[in-house]
């Protein structure tokens, strides 16, 4: 039995993992991380099975935003060129939200940038929802808005919506060095107003933000501690135009570890790979889904993603089902037509190396 096993134990009996063992996952050296994903993947199990839940974004409204957040591309200063538009009108954001449904998305996420909402576009947002919810009554809806004010998430609550998202994105000690416009605390007491009303709080991080090992575990903690439901783990993508611009400090194996760290410390969370699982998990992804158990379909906020049909056919390759889907995602057969090779030794064109 190696120590992630015996970690592992601990937390299947009950006890809560501590920061040092999830400092001992986030640090195994790289001989040692299927060892370490192989242990934690027994908690997945135990609380999910083999399923992934799939969600989808609408970003409702793009770009714009008075916060100056160093890692995004829709900043105050940023010269990304990203989309940039107002609200979506809501059949707009109908359509978007039916394009997730078919793909198998469970949950639509609702986001807008800025601050935080206005009473009126929490109005909007109602409509929005109300919209989606007399469709598919069964999907669940979240709302991702900023930070809110007095009344705003027992509006939302009211409306039908089902979780809040607000990340808390890195460690307290960390977060000044990130943006400047707002703070860790007003951060924190957003999740809380949307827990005190009834929404389940979906909150986490962004690894890559040139934390240490010791600030990311205070981060999960924090997370497990506020009782997050949903934990997305974004890695960052370094759009140019952002001071994060050409920030790579993330590895395949170093995303893994700190997927297993996030699943050891909040066992029972959805686990979620957010932005950035293609560039950095790269060929790892599937593995990645041995601890996680929620992606995001298609598209980011700014950012493309994988095809949307790659994503579900990563799902069916590995073994796992969508939540809820009616019958497996798929047998494994794709229908791709074998390449004839014509290149390399017996031709003219150039070998494939």
């Amino acid at each position: 039995m190696t120590t992630y096993d015996e970690i592992v134990a601990r937390v299947l009996a009950g006890a809560e993992a501590t920061p040092q063992e999830a400092l001992t996952v986030l640090r195994a050296p790289d001989e040692d991380v299927l060892d370490a994903v192989a242990a934690v993947a027994r908690l997945r199990r135990a609380h999910y099975g083999m399923t992934v839940k799939v969600n989808y974004l609408v970003n409702l409204k793009s770009g714009l935003c008075p916060e100056d957040c160093g890692y995004c591309s829709q900043a105050l200063g940023s010269t990304s060129e990203i989309l940039r538009y107002t609200w979506l009108k809501e059949d707009q954001a109908l359509d978007q939200a039916r394009a997730g449904v078919r793909g198998g998305a469970s949950r639509v996420c609702m986001v807008a940038s800025g601050r935080g909402p206005t009473d009126r576009d929490v109005e909007r947002v109602v409509g929005m929802v109300g919209a989606i919810k007399e469709e598919h009554p069964e999907v669940e809806v979240c709302a991702c808005l900023g930070l809110l004010r007095d009344g705003q998430a027992e509006r939302l609550r009211e409306a039908g919506v089902d979780a809040y998202n607000h990340n808390i994105n890195t460690a307290q000690s960390h977060h000044d060095s990130i943006v400047t416009t707002h703070t860790y605390e007003d951060r924190v007491r957003t999740v809380a107003m949307a827990q005190g009303a009834g929404l389940s709080a979906c909150s986490g991080l962004i690894a890559g933000l040139g934390e240490s090992d010791e600030q990311l575990v205070e981060a999960l903690v924090a997370l497990r501690e506020m009782g997050s439901d949903s934990i997305p783990v974004n890695f960052l993508i370094p759009f140019d135009g952002t001071p994060k611009q050409q920030t790579w400090e993330l590895t395949p194996l170093r995303c893994l570890r700190i997927l297993s760290a996030a699943r050891l410390l909040a066992p029972a969370a959805e686990l979620r790979i957010a932005a950035g699982r293609e560039m950095h998990l790269r060929g790892v992804q599937g593995l990645a889904l041995q601890v996680a158990n929620s992606i995001f379909l298609g598209d980011y906020l700014t950012a493309e993603g994988q095809a949307a049909e790659e994503d579900l056919a990563l799902i069916a390759d590995h073994g796992f089902t969508v939540l809820g889907a009616d019958e497996p995602t798929g047998d494994g057969a794709t229908g791709t037509v074998p390449a004839i090779r014509r290149r390399g030794a017996g031709t003219n064109v150039p070998a494939n190396a």
